[in-house]
Formats: structure tokens, C-alpha cells, sequence
């Protein structure tokens, strides 16, 4: 990738930042062998991307770090393979720069996954790093050549203790699940290596055990012994169907893209059955579309194909309503897929609005696609402030999404912090007429109330009441007044929406001729814009209930930024179900949630998580609301 020339990570954005922004498939012939590789990305913020490729695929390979300090970065992806029960391996990369030993590697990843680490190949140091491996189930050693296959040689002398032992080990984990190896291995008897081959596949298979091998992606030191490994250790296909409750002539729809004059493309992978360029599609809601045409993928080229089958992965076109995790089929039935993509909560924000207003249009439209594209993306307004906000995972998630709206759609945006839904309310009563008369030629209008304001209970927005005698004020008008009151409760005397507020009107009087409902509501938004100032107005943040997901080592950096941020702590306990993990519960202001993930994920190698959700409304003075009211005024001045 660095010299821009890889086949996967083609797109502007990927190679602008140097690494992966979204799925990349690339297919292959390997020993007669069709291998179709789905790569994700490793940064969270793209995580997403294979919330519907792990469900679909045979076997995941995870790609792990040498350096035992990174092994919990594995756990998340860990915890969702050992949730979908799919098949995995483990392969440690950079092997040919690493300094510490596979074993202290393997052993620091081990707490995080619950199926037992098996080592299939243990290093050949040298004094720059591993210049080879032994394959542990077929006793031979290999040399590293960059560029071209790994050279077979002889067990070295000095190696030859370190290998038996790192393989008995081995068949005494796999063992565990069978017992004839367990018996040849009490009876000190060799066991035969066909059936040590087959155990491995037979395990792996299960869900038993995960195997771990080594090598260099970048020099493709390792790689093919890989690919010899998953020939023979990777599950059938029916195995992922199963898993995913596709039965019959069905495919799993891993993510749909938008490509200018094709259309909308569907990316699938066939799980069994066979489907054409025209067939009839059956979606899951039992509505059909029409496949018009299918399309081979290599990273970013597309071949047209006349038809796919079990185990291919392609694009189909036009498939309009094709939502990402849904099964589709080709023999008529519709299947609910029994396994769904997780919902993704935004963790980050930002307000965007177009740079030409006449792009308004444009940017709903093509939003919508990229939302479509991207299932960890959201977008609309938000009902406090009345701002489109553009939601997502991080970040860099939003800037790529931001990149792409612009290559893709040519929409341009501006992109700001959002606004906190601030409110005030009020502290003290106060009690003011309202007069509107206007005489302009024939009948004039005419509207006078009385009406006392008065804190409200929190959280009840505005209550009215009225206190009328002897018919000052007729009945038809009460409804009147009442809206003239909420016209003023819009923008208070700080700036914002007013809330919590009893309003009582006490008296008034009207004119038989000239009074009119008109009238009686702007006498109630004068009574009530008079009569706020008056009041002790004060402002309101939203609060929200904070639950932050740390691991267990760095939770002094995450309980330091807490009040750092105005956030006060309830309490924390391990996280449920994962290992050395906390939970940590906290109120905190609205305010200051915009970039805490990046904050949080700065504390934590990229790894803390957020949830929160609006609690309460509470009072701020001071700093915090002098800088609301400034920033409030600086808005409505533009």
C-alpha cells in the first residue's frame, strides 16, 4: 500500500491516510484452490465493516501483533467470534521483526479467547529477528524468503528440543477432544500424522480449538503455509449457511454500494443454489426484484459474469431494497437470516451543512446513499437544535464519510461542532399585563391579559392555568393566550427555549368588536416577554448517564478525565463477560460528550467504548453558562 499499487485499499481515501477504510475482496487460485479473501479494516472506527462479513465467511483469519503489550486489542473481535461460534485462526504478523517470544505472545492473547490458543509453528531466531519456522504437526522446518515460497531444511540441532516440546504440547491440547490421541499419548506411542492433519481440521472445525501461525504479510513470509493450512482445515460452506439459517439456494448481502451509472450494487455471498444475470430475487420481506447483472470483484475492478455459485462472492445490481445482514434467495422462498449485524450506537458527531444552499437537495439524496453504504453511519436532524448531524464511529469514520460525499457525490460541507440542546427556566414569580391595541381603519384589534409566571416542576415543560372572574377574558380566547405564551417561551431573555414554566392567567379585557384571537395571543407573548426577565431566568444543560468501557489497567486515566469534564461517577464493576475489563458509570453534561471518545480512546490504545443517553436537565452557572450565552449570541448574530 505504501507505494499505492495494492490491490485492496485503492480508494483516494484509504491511500490518503494509509490505511484500510473499507471492506476490500480480492479472489485467487492457490494448488487448484479458489481462495476469496474478505479483508476488513482494524480500526475501530471502521469496525462495521464486518458485522456481516464474520457471519458469512468459513474461517476468519485474526491478525495479531508480536508484541504481547497489544494482545488486548484482540478481545473485541475475539468475544464476537466466540458469540457467532465461527471458525478462527490466529496469525502473529511481523514475526520477521519481533523481539519477545511467540510463546509469551500466544499466552498474553490466551484470557481473551475461550476456545484454547494451539501453536502450529514456533520460530527459528536469529540474532535480527525469525528467519524461519518449524511446522509442528509435520515435524519440518522452513526458511523465510521474501518474495517467494519458504525453503525446507533440516530441524536445526539446537532447535530440536524446543520443537518436541512445543509439539507434545500441541497434541496434548488437541487431546482434550480426542480420545484416541489422548490415549496414544498416555501410552507414550507416536501418533500417526494423517490423523494429527485431520484432528487439526476436525477441531478447528468445532470451534474446539484456534490454531496460531506466524509470518510476514508484507514480505509473504508464512503466507502460503497458510493458505496450505486452511485448504485442508477450513470448513465447508454449509457450515457458515447453517449458521446463518440460509437453507435452499441463498445468499448473505454483506453491503450494498452505490456506483454512479450502474446503480446500486449489492455485494453477496452465495451460500448454496446458483443465481443468473435476470433471475428473479426473493427478499426477506417476500418481495422480488430483478438481479441485472452480476459482477466477479478483484479489489476495486468488477468482471461481468453470466452467473454465480456456492461460496462466490460478487456484486448483483439493482437489487433496490437488499438491506445489509438480509438473506435473499433464488428458489422463491424468503428466509429471515438468524443472525444479525449489531446495532452501532454514534459515538461521534458532527453538525454539517451544505456550502451552496443550493446543494440542500443534493446532500439529502446523496446522504441517504452513503448511510445505505455504511450501516455505522447516521444522518438527520436533530430535534432540539433543528441541525443535521452526521453520526458515526469516530473521527476519522466522519472525515472519510465527509471525503467520500465530495468524490462520490461532488456535495461540499461544512463541518462544526453541535449544538447543545440548552434550555433555561426560571427561579422566581413575577406578574405582568400584556396590552395590544391597534386602530388602523375599520376594525381594529384589541387583546389585554393578565398573566402571573412561576417556576414549574422540572421536566413538565409549560403548564397553564387560568384564574378568570366575571368573563374579562371570554373562554374562545383562553387557547389563544395560551400559544401567545408559548411564541415567548421560544427564545428567553439567555437565548434559549424556556421549559418548566406555570402560567396562570389572572384578568384582562377585551372589546366586543375588536377583540380577536390574533390579538389575545400577542397580548400573551407581550405579558410573558415582559415578565421573564423579571423571573430569575437561569440555564439548563441536558445531562446524560455515561457508561464507559475500559480495560481494567487503564481505568485511573478513564476515572481522571471524568470530573476533568464536569462528569460526576456513580460507581463502576467489571464489565460483564469480559476479561479485565471495567464498566464505569458517571453523569455528565451534553456539553461535554462531543470528543470524550477520542479522549477515551486515547487513554485506552483505541479500545474504550461510550454509551450514554439524555437524563436530566440541571442548572449551570458560572463559566460553563457565560461561555453558552456568548456562543448562543455569536449564532444568532450571523
Amino acid at each position: 500500500m505504501a507505494q499505492g499499487t495494492s490491490v485492496g485499499d485503492a480508494t483516494e481515501e484509504a491511500r490518503a491516510r494509509g490505511l484500510s477504510t473499507e471492506l476490500n475482496v480480492a479472489g485467487f487460485d492457490y494448488l487448484g484452490d479458489r481462495f476469496v479473501v474478505l479483508d476488513c479494516p482494524g480500526s475501530v472506527d471502521f469496525a462495521a465493516e464486518a458485522d456481516t462479513v464474520l457471519p458469512a465467511v468459513d474461517m476468519t483469519i485474526v491478525v495479531a501483533d508480536p508484541d504481547p503489550a497489544r494482545a488486548s486489542l484482540l478481545q473485541p473481535l475475539l468475544r464476537r467470534l466466540d458469540e457467532l461460534q465461527a471458525p478462527h485462526c490466529l496469525f502473529i504478523n511481523k514475526i520477521d521483526k519481533a523481539r519477545g517470544r511467540v510463546r509469551e505472545v500466544v499466552s498474553a492473547i490466551q484470557p481473551y479467547s475461550l476456545e484454547p490458543l494451539v501453536a502450529r509453528q514456533i520460530p527459528i531466531w536469529s540474532g535480527s529477528g525469525a528467519l524461519g519456522y518449524i511446522d509442528l504437526a509435520l515435524e519440518r522446518a522452513y526458511a523465510y524468503e521474501a518474495g517467494k515460497p519458504s525453503q525446507q531444511i533440516q530441524i536445526p540441532d539446537a532447535e530440536r528440543e524446543r520443537e518436541a516440546e512445543a509439539r507434545y504440547r500441541m497434541l496434548e491440547q488437541m487431546a482434550d477432544f480426542d480420545d484416541r490421541l489422548m490415549e496414544e499419548l498416555l501410552n507414550e506411542r507416536a501418533p500417526d500424522r494423517q490423523h494429527i492433519m485431520s484432528d487439526l481440521a476436525s477441531e478447528v472445525g468445532r470451534m474446539q480449538i484456534v490454531p496460531v501461525f506466524l509470518g510476514a504479510g508484507e514480505s509473504g513470509s508464512g503466507v502460503r503455509r497458510l493458505l496450505k493450512a486452511l485448504r485442508h482445515e477450513t470448513p465447508a460452506l454449509g457450515v457458515a449457511a447453517s449458521r446463518l439459517g440460509a437453507s435452499g439456494a441463498t445468499a448473505s448481502v454483506i453491503r450494498t454500494r452505490h456506483a454512479g451509472q450502474a446503480g446500486r450494487q449489492t455485494m453477496v455471498r452465495v451460500m448454496s443454489g446458483e443465481v443468473s444475470d435476470g433471475d428473479q430475487v426473493t427478499l426477506s420481506d417476500g418481495s422480488s426484484e430483478r438481479a441485472a447483472g452480476i459482477f466477479s470483484i478483484h479489489g476495486e475492478s468488477q468482471t461481468k459474469i453470466d452467473r454465480a455459485g456456492p461460496g462466490d462472492v460478487v456484486y448483483l445490481g439493482r437489487l433496490d431494497r437488499a438491506a445489509r445482514g438480509d438473506l435473499i434467495t433464488f428458489d422463491g422462498g424468503a428466509r429471515d437470516a438468524a443472525v444479525r449485524p449489531p446495532e452501532r450506537i454514534p459515538a461521534y458527531s458532527l453538525a454539517i451543512e451544505t456550502q451552496n444552499r443550493a446543494d440542500d437537495v443534493k446532500l439529502a439524496a446523496a446522504m441517504a446513499r452513503l448511510v445505505d453504504e455504511d450501516g455505522a453511519l447516521t444522518f438527520g436532524p436533530d430535534a432540539a437544535t433543528r441541525e443535521f448531524r452526521l453520526g458515526g464511529q469516530g473521527e476519522m469514520h466522519l472525515r472519510v464519510a465527509l471525503d467520500r460525499l465530495k468524490r462520490k457525490f461532488g456535495v461540499s460541507v461544512l463541518s462544526r461542532r453541535p449544538q447543545t440542546a440548552y434550555r433555561e427556566t426560571i427561579r422566581k414569580s413575577s406578574t405582568q399585563r400584556g396590552k395590544h391595541k391597534k386602530q388602523s381603519g375599520g376594525h381594529g384589534q384589541f387583546g389585554d391579559v393578565v398573566l402571573e409566571l412561576r417556576p414549574g416542576l422540572r421536566g413538565t415543560g409549560l403548564v397553564f392555568d387560568q384564574k378568570i372572574h366575571g368573563g374579562v377574558v371570554p373562554r374562545q380566547y383562553f387557547g389563544a393566550v395560551e400559544e401567545g405564551v408559548r411564541d415567548a417561551l421560544v427564545q428567553g431573555p439567555l437565548g434559549f427555549p424556556v421549559v418548566d414554566v406555570e402560567v396562570t392567567l389572572l384578568d384582562g379585557s377585551y372589546h366586543s368588536v375588536d377583540s380577536s384571537e390574533i390579538a389575545f395571543r400577542t397580548a400573551a407573548r407581550i405579558a410573558a416577554a415582559l415578565a421573564l426577565p423579571e423571573c430569575d431566568p437561569v440555564l439548563l444543560e441536558p445531562v446524560h448517564a455515561v457508561t464507559i468501557h475500559t480495560p481494567t489497567d487503564q481505568m485511573a486515566r478513564i476515572t481522571a478525565i471524568i470530573p476533568m469534564r464536569r462528569g460526576q461517577i456513580l460507581g463502576f464493576e467489571p464489565r460483564d463477560g469480559w476479561f479485565a475489563w471495567d464498566s464505569i458509570r458517571a453523569f455528565m453534561p451534553e456539553d461535554e460528550l462531543h470528543d470524550l471518545i477520542i479522549e477515551v480512546r486515547s487513554a485506552t490504545q483505541g479500545m474504550g467504548e461510550i454509551a450514554c443517553a439524555f437524563d436530566h436537565m440541571a442548572e449551570v452557572t458560572g463559566k460553563p453558562a457565560a461561555k453558552a450565552i456568548e456562543t448562543r449570541q455569536s449564532i444568532s448574530a450571523k
